[in-house]
Formats: C-alpha cells, structure tokens, sequence
C-alpha cells in the first residue's frame, strides 16, 4: 500500500514505553502498509486535541490497556474514574476507540462513540494448545467466582473441567477506613432528634477453599489483569496442596507492579503468560516465568477494517459473551 495513498495515518506518543512497545511490531506496519510517526512529547489528549484542530475526519484511539478500567463501579461514595476519563477522550476529539478485554463490558457504556472491546481469548487459547505439554490433563481454574464465567468460556472451547477458588483475603486496613467513624460537627437543630440508620452486618470471610478436583492435574488460572501477584501465589499454594502438579497463570494485561516478578519467581507458579498490551520487558529480566503472546495483529487488522469500512464481525468470531 502506498503511504500517500492510504489515506490514514498512524502516530504513537514517545512519552511511554507502553505505546512504543507495541507500535513498533513488524506486523502492524506490515498489516497496515504505512510508517509509524511518532511524537516527540504529545500524550494521547493533546494529540487528539491537535489532530482535531487540523480537521482530521477521524481519531481512532488504539489503547489496548484502558487504564482505569477497575475503577469502573462506585465504591462507598468514590468517584467513577473510567467515566471521567472517557468524558476526556471524547472532549480531546477521538471518534472511535480500540482496546482489548475491558475490565467490565459495560465501560463501553460511557463513551459516545464506537468502542471496539477485542479480545485476547484466541491468542491465549492458541498458547495453551501449543505451548503446554499434556494440555489435556488441564483444568481451568477461576481465582474468584467473580472470573468464572470468564473461566468457563475456556473450559468450553478448551473443552476441559472447570475449578473455582471460593473465598476472600481480608481486606486491609487503609481499604476499609473512609473517615466514617470520625466524630461530625455537633449541629443541633431544635426538635430534631436526627435519623437512626439500621446497623449493617459485616461481609464475613469464607476460609479459602477449592470447588473442584484438581488433583493430578495442570492447573491453568484465568483472568484479565494481573497486577498485584498476592492473591494469585496464594492460589497456587492452594493448588498444589490439592495435589495441581504445575501451575500456568494466563490474562490479557500483565502489569506485574511492585515487587510482582520476585514473588511469581519464589512461588509455586510455573509460568505467567500474559499479552503485550502493556509492557514488561524488565519484569522479565527479573522473572523467566513470564512468557509473552503478541497481538498486534488483531489490533493492526481492526485499524485496516474501520478505515475501509469492512465488518468488524471478523474479529469476534468464535468470541463467546463471556470473555
């Protein structure tokens, strides 16, 4: 394709290395048939506000990782940060956005044009058929009842027996304190004797169990970010007292924060399997755990499909609701 005649054009901020990374794959330039311009020192808002100004008839935001994404749901009296930020992006002048597996498909509901959710399922699946020996004398393993239908969906195609991890760490002390317990202003108002509101009884903590039989079995867990390591290495001690024999993480985001590579590295987990949608090229150094799948395939055919105005039924095909 010829780049003066292709009609479009593809940018990349410089500022991190999180859209660098993965702009610079072969085959999204291969895919697309243009050269990457990159800027020197434009985020994402600027740079749709600059391209806005100049006329440009569309402003596709590719963001892989929607950041925020878990802050997504009203939690006490917070605020809804993924709204906010969506409101953003709109007022800079994206007109469509690309990412992949969403924290909760109802994101989409906050933006004003077309986002197109892609998923990494195929790339995953395709992974654990490939890549691990003896796969069928797998299980899937949800962390939380939360991620089982997500787990499901894998068990299905895979088609492989299905495990839940019941039960819920404590949460921490600065997680729980809202300012609620301090004392308010003493405001009295005459004949008004104030509204006793019912008490609340506490969320009580089931131990940490295992609905499943995986014994003798390659436990596979499943979920969409993987970021604090915590919850996951104490899933997989679990497992290997119910007699799992190797132990895969697999999820679309790996951020792997803090000190996430050490503790996968002196865990029992025997391999993290996560996307390039977020870079981790140091947390590897430090952890040979953690393996890579590429998908900037799948993101380089959806930006040829919506600048040609092709169907994007392609891409979600064999895609069940649950992933």
């Amino acid at each position: 394709m010829n780049v003066s005649r292709s009609g479009y054009r593809v940018f990349c901020a410089n500022s991190t290395s999180a859209c660098t990374e993965l702009a610079k794959k072969p085959l999204l330039e291969k895919t697309l048939g243009v050269s990457l311009l990159r800027s020197a020192y434009y985020e994402l808002l600027v740079m749709a506000y600059a391209l806005k100004t100049s006329c440009a008839k569309n402003i596709i935001g590719v963001i892989p990782y929607f950041p925020y994404s878990k802050q997504c749901k009203m939690r006490k009296r917070g605020s809804i940060v993924c709204k906010l930020l969506a409101s953003m992006l709109a007022k800079a002048g994206l007109t469509h956005i690309i990412t992949m597996d969403l924290h909760q498909k109802e994101i989409q509901g906050f933006f004003n044009f077309p986002v197109d959710n892609l998923r990494a399922s195929p790339f995953l699946l395709q992974y654990i058929q490939e890549e691990i020996p003896d796969y069928r004398n797998a299980i899937i393993v949800a962390k939380s009842p939360s991620a089982a239908k997500r787990a499901q969906s894998y068990a299905e195609r895979l088609r492989l027996g299905l495990a839940v991890i019941h039960g819920e760490a404590n949460h921490s002390e600065s997680d729980m304190a809202d300012g609620r317990q301090s004392p308010p202003l003493s405001r009295t108002t005459p004949g008004h004797t104030g509204l006793e509101l019912p008490l609340m009884m506490a969320k009580e903590k089931p131990p940490i169990t295992v609905v499943g039989d995986v014994g003798g079995r390659i436990a596979i867990i499943i979920d969409d970010i993987i970021d604090d390591v915590e919850d996951f290495v104490a899933a997989a001690e679990i497992l290997k007292e119910r007699g799992a024999y190797k132990i895969y993480i697999m999820a679309t985001h790996g951020l792997l924060s803090a000190e996430a590579p050490r503790l996968i590295e002196e865990s029992q987990i025997d391999e993290v399997v996560v996307t390039n949608t977020v870079p981790h090229e140091v947390q590897k150094l430090q952890c040979p755990k953690i393996k890579t799948v590429d998908v900037s395939m799948i993101l380089a055919e959806a930006i040829r499909r919506i600048h040609n105005g092709e169907s994007m039924a392609y891409l979600f095909r064999n895609i069940t609701v649950d992933d």
